[in-house]
């Protein structure tokens, strides 16, 4: 038993510690290369995944800030516009007041009128009657 003779068993393969394997080198370094490939793919993969999901947290938050930005926009204009209905309001309503203001000169200026004529009426009735005793 001096000289062996090297196993020639076909699909098995001796490396260069002379362990049994069952890939040809070749065949065992490219799937080595193949599983780093993959580990690296998946890693991007993972990176891409976490770097989606901060992106859709900020788009909702942003989303949010929006929503609240739009709703108080929404209570801005109609707080304008319950301002510019009071605004009339109280414009019509002082045009109301200064219409009748002016009836009630109109009315004060005619009795007046009324009143003048009365009185230079009684005054020429007191010199007649001063005049006659």
């Amino acid at each position: 038993m001096g000289d062996s003779v090297p196993l020639q068993v076909p699909g098995l393969h001796f490396d260069d510690l002379n362990k049994i394997r069952v890939f040809e080198p070749e065949s065992e370094q490219r799937t080595a290369e193949l599983q780093d490939e993959c580990k690296e793919y998946v890693s991007k993969v993972n990176d891409f995944r976490d770097i989606c999901g901060d992106f859709l947290r900020l788009t909702h938050n942003l989303a949010v800030e929006v929503e609240k930005e739009k709703v108080k926009a929404i209570g801005y204009r109609n707080a304008l516009r319950n301002l510019v209905k009071e605004k009339e309001a109280k414009r019509q309503q002082a045009e109301a007041l200064i219409q009748e203001k002016r009836n009630q000169l109109e009315r004060l200026r005619l009795q007046y009128v009324s009143l003048v004529k009365v009185e230079s009426e009684q005054n020429e009735f007191v010199e007649q009657f001063l005049l006659q005793k």
